[in-house]
């Protein structure tokens, strides 16, 4: 029996990149869902939910393949922090995280229609920055990293050297508990 089709169902480079040094083949459908929160959602059901939606948005066009969708979202004080859409809300949003533990929630999903099977879990991190005044936050923001990341920080780029402590998955941080994915992974590449 040959392995099955496995579809990325997500854009982000960084997932891209821990699923090939995992060395799964795999391709890239991007499934192009709604990624609104719901009010009232934990973060636990946010990240779930984004990640089902997102694989199960591929897998109906793609009946043959295992579909792995993910979400990750930082979350501090009750709410989270998405991607920055501007310079000023990265600003923000780094000067709330500063000197503090913030989660790091990050959803993972597997899904196959010709398999009729449907997988969603999820894993929290918890990440403590070093304290960090408004000008060493000015200059990270100008580096322009923090734009397309949750939280607007990357624990695998600039953002390691505000990074004091984790507890829990790194690769999670990054945007996929590739662990966690490859233990499931590979009993259905079997």
């Amino acid at each position: 029996m040959s392995s099955p089709r496995v579809i990325l169902a997500s854009s982000s480079p960084r997932r891209r990149e821990l699923l090939g040094q995992a060395g799964v083949t795999f391709e890239v459908i991007v499934s192009g869902c709604d990624e609104t929160p719901v009010p009232g959602e934990t973060p636990q059901q946010m990240v779930e939910r984004l990640a089902l939606d997102k694989a199960a948005t591929v897998a109906d066009a793609h009946h043959d393949a295992l579909v792995i969708g993910a979400d990750t979202t930082v979350f501090i004080d009750g709410r989270a922090l998405g991607k920055p859409e501007s310079e000023a809300e990265a600003n923000s949003m780094l000067a709330t995280i500063a000197g503090r533990t913030h989660q790091v929630w990050g959803g993972i999903a597997i899904v196959s229609r010709g398999r009729k099977l449907s997988q969603v879990w999820s894993h929290v991190t918890e990440v403590t920055m070093a304290p960090m005044d408004s000008a060493v936050i000015a200059r990270y923001v100008a580096s322009g990293e923090p734009m397309d990341k949750a939280g607007a920080y990357a624990i695998q780029g600039l953002g390691l050297q505000f990074v004091e402590s984790i507890s829990g998955s790194y690769s999670n941080v990054v945007g996929l508990n590739i662990s966690a994915l490859m233990q499931r992974l590979e009993k259905l590449l079997r």
